[in-house]
């Protein structure tokens, strides 16, 4: 079994700035892909920032230039930098990991997500 703990949201003025965490543990051989999504009321999911093992990234267009993913594979841990908020950006985040177990197979786990509220 593993875990995804994430933390780190809150209410914040526009223009400021969060750090979301997503700590794993559990039955962990390796994690792969990692990856940061949120969903607004009414709306669907959608994938705001990915990371591999090996630190590429991606990101989607509406946080280019204001979000920094990263991870640190000694402590199972993502981050999500998160800097010039906006309206917009207020959401549920949730923490998405591929992982591998000491059982050598592969699961997708999520997060039970952390709120970010951003006001004017």
């Amino acid at each position: 079994q593993v875990q995804l703990v994430e933390s780190g949201g809150g209410l914040v003025q526009a223009g400021g700035s969060l750090r979301l965490s997503c700590a794993a543990s559990g039955s962990i051989f390796s994690i792969e892909d990692m990856g940061w999504y949120r969903q607004a009321p009414g709306k669907q999911r959608e994938l705001v920032a990915l990371i591999t093992r090996s630190g590429s990234t991606s990101y989607a267009d509406s946080v280019k230039e204001r979000f920094t993913i990263s991870r640190d594979n000694a402590k199972n841990t993502m981050y999500l930098q998160m800097d010039s908020l906006k309206l917009e950006d207020t959401a549920r985040y949730y923490c998405n990991a591929l992982v591998k177990t000491r059982l050598l197979r592969t699961y997708d786990y999520w997060g039970q997500g952390t709120q970010v509220t951003v006001s004017s």
